[in-house]
């Protein structure tokens, strides 16, 4: 491993714990040369599919785009960093599991936008605003509409 201080390439272990889930390894290490400790974190790495966009282009998942749209939905709402990365991991292993080679960019909305609802309504209502481009007023309260009508069925 290479240190991030002084380039070196020997380090030392010092303490490796997983995550809550288990699917990440977190180690703090010591570099041999210069003595500084630094953590990393190690995660297996999956095949994911190619994620087909609306217009058409192919791109490789990215599971940074995902949480930096969840945590910009959830900006100022009382949800932890732990659940937003939940969400991310349920729906990357969601993908996994499919084992298809491709899957559209709506989809992946759409499997977001569910697990957003129940994370947290007004995280919901954003993320749903400017996915599903609101043209006006009339269609953000129809969303509103639909959200208060399924609270009320539960």
């Amino acid at each position: 491993m290479k240190c991030p201080f002084c380039s070196h390439l020997e380090s030392s272990v010092i303490d490796s714990r997983l995550s809550a889930t288990g699917e990440v390894t977190r180690r703090r290490r010591s570099c041999d040369a210069c003595g500084r400790r630094y953590t990393t974190y190690e995660r297996v790495e999956d095949v994911l599919p190619t994620v087909v966009k609306k217009d058409g282009r192919r791109e490789l998942f990215d599971r940074q785009k995902l949480v930096a749209g969840l945590r910009l939905a959830c900006k100022k709402r009382p949800v932890g960093v732990e659940r937003i990365d939940a969400v991310a991991d349920g729906i990357e292993r969601e993908l996994q599991d499919s084992g298809e080679r491709e899957v559209s960019s709506t989809a992946i909305g759409e499997k977001l936008m569910a697990r957003l609802r129940e994370l947290d309504e007004v995280a919901y209502v954003r993320f749903a605003s400017v996915y599903r481009s609101f043209r006006d007023i009339d269609e953000f309260v129809d969303e509103l509409g639909r959200l208060v009508k399924a609270r009320q069925a539960k």
